[in-house]
């Protein structure tokens, strides 16, 4: 909340969070002792120095968040499921904002979640839009310069790091491993949104498109998560539309 909000008093960030006044102070005192948050002139609580390198500036992360929830809050409304806001940093992905469905079975708030890209839906839509050289510096050892590499010399049990997508989604990818990534995100390209089927948590699926700015630039995801007993190959085609509707709605927000 500090981080994507910029600013919080004691009773705001109480009644976010459903909890007391005093164990919200508590919170943040402890938050402030540790170097994440600290009081401005006026008591509020802002973003202190152990946030300053982290995913989002909280000028941009402010910025989509006013400019994005009414479209995410109307994308809610017609397909009845959560709805989310991503933005990707390096090889991870970082939840801004949650419209939660009102359905008694459904995807809760997931703001400040971390998720590696290559697993969550907005983050394969937002890697998709890189191109194989820039996705390379991101996974392979070596960068680029590993891709003459000839594929067929490596196998998955010679590789020196022949490591999966871990939970953290730092680690780097074998050759093998990272082509085939790649061969995913072409196919993500070609038809326009990201799958994640029950990749980073049991019983959820998504399907994630980017947000484009005024320029054509990627700069967030929104992404449409649902209980996997919903999620079937009927309902498909009708939530890509839904959010491929509200993905153009939104980048006319952003160039308002």
């Amino acid at each position: 909340m500090l981080r994507d909000q910029g600013r919080l008093r004691v009773r705001q960030a109480a009644e976010d969070l459903g909890i007391a006044p005093s164990t919200a102070h508590r919170l943040l005192a402890m938050l402030v002792y540790r170097d994440f948050a600290r009081q401005d002139e006026h008591r509020c609580y802002v973003p202190g120095p152990g946030l300053s390198a982290h995913l989002v500036g909280g000028s941009v992360a402010q910025r989509l968040r006013r400019a994005l929830l009414p479209s995410m809050d109307v994308l809610c409304d017609r397909v009845g499921e959560t709805v989310h806001l991503m933005v990707r940093a390096g090889t991870q992905t970082r939840f801004l904002a949650s419209v939660e469905s009102t359905q008694t079975l459904h995807i809760g708030d997931r703001r400040g979640t971390i998720l590696p890209a290559a697993l969550a839906s907005g983050g394969k839509a937002l890697l998709a839009e890189l191109d194989l050289e820039e996705l390379a510096n991101l996974y392979l050892e070596g960068g680029a310069e590993a891709l003459t590499r000839p594929v067929g010399d490596i196998t998955e049990d010679t590789t020196a790091r022949t490591t999966t997508i871990s939970a953290c989604g730092e680690e780097k990818l074998s050759l093998v491993r990272f082509h085939r990534l790649a061969r995913e995100l072409d196919v993500v390209r070609e038809r326009g949104y990201g799958f994640n089927l029950e990749e980073t948590e049991s019983g959820v699926s998504a399907v994630g498109r980017c947000v484009l700015d005024a320029t054509g630039e990627p700069v967030a995801a929104i992404v449409i998560a649902v209980p996997s007993v919903r999620f079937t190959k009927e309902r498909i085609p009708g939530l890509v539309a839904e959010l491929r509707r509200t993905t153009e709605h939104a980048r006319l927000a952003l160039g308002e």
